[in-house]
């Protein structure tokens, strides 16, 4: 693993890892921004296990120790915090980098479960906070397109119970999960989940510690060469989740895109 950031490794290494080990991994995603200020056994600690575990974990990521934890760390921008590099960004770097996320977002597995909870649900609730509201309301705008339905939230002024209330077996909730989520985001999905609806989590891989409470995890890398987080194959699945909707739905979705565009017409809403 060579190469990966420790949140990638977490996400790589998490289907087998054990109980304790998550338990370790989610509180090192969680002190991703401070953690070169903890003492292994400080985190043993926090999480609650023993320091035999998080050793374990340690070299499950490909450390050989905590100390190399911290060297790593050194050299990263963690947490979603803009850090800048000294002189001018490397731009091929970058479109190279931004490539690669791409591809790998878009060609994961998980995508085709993700398009079939979409296109089969009584109705979608398509949700995300700060970096991830974008994201949620490109979502919700273009699956409104090909089937009816897909809400959004929260909207301004409003909270997500009332939409969450609405919500049962047969339905599906989209959480859009990236970096710096809000404090609530697990009881969010928590909440979801036991509404009985379908839970599609896209976020990036420091919410893999979150996917438990998904029925489809759709790991999301948005971390490249720059100081700030780029979402460029963040909104690449969305266009691949729309995309996918509509062909599945087949003639309803294509019928409805008609109507909607002679709407726009009659109201002389778009050019």
């Amino acid at each position: 693993m060579t190469g990966l950031r420790i949140d990638e490794r977490i996400a790589r290494c998490h289907p087998a890892l054990t109980s304790q080990e998550r338990r370790a991994a989610e509180t090192l995603l969680e002190h991703l921004d401070d953690l070169a200020t903890y003492r292994a056994a400080e985190l043993a600690a926090l999480s609650g296990v023993s320091k035999a575990t998080m050793s374990r974990l340690f070299r499950s990521l490909g450390f050989s120790d905590f100390d190399e934890v911290r060297d790593h760390l050194r050299s990263l921008r963690t947490a979603g915090e803009p850090r800048r590099a000294g002189g001018p960004p490397d731009l091929a770097a970058h479109a190279g980098s931004e490539a690669a996320a791409v591809s790998a977002a878009v060609l994961e597995p998980a995508v085709a479960d993700a398009v079939a909870v979409l296109a089969d649900a009584r109705q979608v609730l398509v949700v995300g906070w700060r970096n991830s509201h974008p994201v949620a309301l490109h979502l919700r705008e273009q699956l409104v397109q090909a089937r009816p339905r897909v809400h959004l939230a929260p909207v301004p002024g409003q909270v997500v119970g009332e939409e969450l209330a609405d919500l049962g077996r047969g339905d599906a909730v989209v959480a859009v999960g990236f970096r710096r989520r809000p404090a609530g985001f697990a009881g969010f999905l928590a909440t979801a989940a036991a509404t009985g609806a379908d839970v599609v989590l896209l976020g990036d891989p420091t919410a893999a510690g979150h996917s438990g409470a998904a029925r489809v995890w759709l790991p999301c890398p948005v971390q490249g060469t720059l100081a700030y987080d780029s979402y460029a194959a963040a909104m690449s699945v969305v266009a691949v989740l729309a995309d996918g909707v509509l062909s599945r739905v087949g003639r309803a979705g294509r019928d409805r895109i008609s109507a909607i565009s002679a709407t726009y017409s009659r109201l002389g809403e778009v050019e």
